[in-house]
């Protein structure tokens, strides 16, 4: 089995090295000069110099004090190197066992102000992000298995009510097909939408130039909204606004923006979209009016299954509460900055700068 170079091992030999090296040849110099400068006396030729004597006290010495300064480089650079790491691995230990057992533990201040500090407040800003992440993930796959579970009990109970009730007419099994369809329908959205929050958040893989006025307009023709909807007042006003992203992710994006601001109104409200360019970035504004949303709901709103009650919903489906998570998430992929603020008398504004 090959030894482990460890780092301490490493830092040991670039301590210790240079050491020995200039040691070594601070010994062999003067050694070398007084060698080539013994002069020779009158009628002493160079063979009768004492260069053997000197040679043969001197180069035991020398040789013997490399070994020994080799001896304390490595000892030393050994002890210093310790010395130095053992921040480094108290830094290791605690962070493994924080990874492992608890992320609400935090490495805190090390009473140091170098780059093992700094190392140390990274990984604490890290270990906060995981335990969001992590938080976030419970959250969301307990909601999930709600959402999914509840109608799959309802269709569960209206197909055993039809096969106990053996005098059950014809037009009674249809419309309790129509219902188990209908529930169907409803969780096929819920996937879909899953489906669409998870890409968002896993970020964009492809990127094109694309035109935020045309997809804009795109997703209000699909659903039909031209300014003629008696029950709205729209103002729409869609100008250039490039942009470069995934286009199909953005197109998402809108469709939940209009959707939410449909759903989430009142009778006689009104609805505005707008696009064009701010400061040299391109934005889609969205502005409905409906009931007051406070400001402490705001972030709460862009969580996925979260809904401020159903006295905001005009249509009478709830829907799941992921219309905004999946903004938030296409918006975090492109960089784009998303801001919601409660509008005087009740609604929202939501605004999404592209960069």
């Amino acid at each position: 089995m090959k030894p482990r170079w460890t780092l301490r091992r490493r830092l040991t030999l670039l301590y210790a090295g240079p050491f020995l090296v200039s040691g070594t040849v601070l010994l062999l110099v003067p050694l070398l000069g007084a060698s080539r400068s013994t002069p020779a006396g009158e009628g002493q030729t160079p063979a009768d110099l004492p260069e053997v004597e000197v040679h043969s006290n001197v180069v035991p010495l020398a040789v013997f004090s490399v070994i020994a300064m080799t001896i304390v480089a490595i000892l030393l650079g050994w002890v210093v190197a310790g010395r130095f790491l053992r921040p480094l691995r108290l830094i290791v230990d605690t962070a493994g066992d924080i990874s492992a057992t608890n992320l609400h533990r935090r490495l805190g201040p090390t009473g140091r102000s170098d780059e093992l500090a700094e190392l140390a407040r990274t990984l604490d800003d890290l270990f906060e992000r995981l335990e969001a992440s992590f938080a976030a993930q419970r959250r969301f796959v307990a909601n999930a298995s709600h959402e999914l579970r509840t109608p799959l009990t309802a269709q569960r109970a209206l197909l055993q009510v039809a096969l106990a009730d053996r005098s059950a007419s014809p037009e009674e099994l249809r419309t309790a097909a129509r219902e188990v369809l209908h529930l169907g329908d409803s969780q096929a959205r819920l996937i879909d939408s899953l489906l669409t929050l998870a890409i968002g958040e896993q970020g964009i893989e492809r990127t094109e130039p694309f035109d935020l006025a045309e997809v804009t307009q795109e997703v209000l023709d699909v659903r039909r909204i031209d300014g003629l909807d008696d029950r709205l007042h729209f103002e729409i006003t869609l100008e250039e606004a490039p942009a470069t992203g995934d286009s199909d992710l953005v197109e998402s994006l809108v469709a939940n923006l209009v959707d939410n601001a449909v759903k989430h109104n009142v009778d006689g409200g009104s609805l505005l979209i707008a696009t064009g360019v701010v400061g040299g970035r391109s934005t889609l504004t969205v502005e409905n009016t409906g009931p007051v949303v406070g400001p402490d709901d705001l972030d709460r709103l862009f969580q996925p299954f979260q809904r401020l009650g159903p006295q905001r919903v005009r249509t009478g489906e709830d829907g799941y509460g992921l219309g905004l998570a999946i903004v938030h998430a296409i918006a975090g992929a492109h960089d784009a900055d998303l801001t919601a603020v409660p509008r005087e008398g009740g609604g929202l504004r939501v605004t999404v700068t592209f960069k």
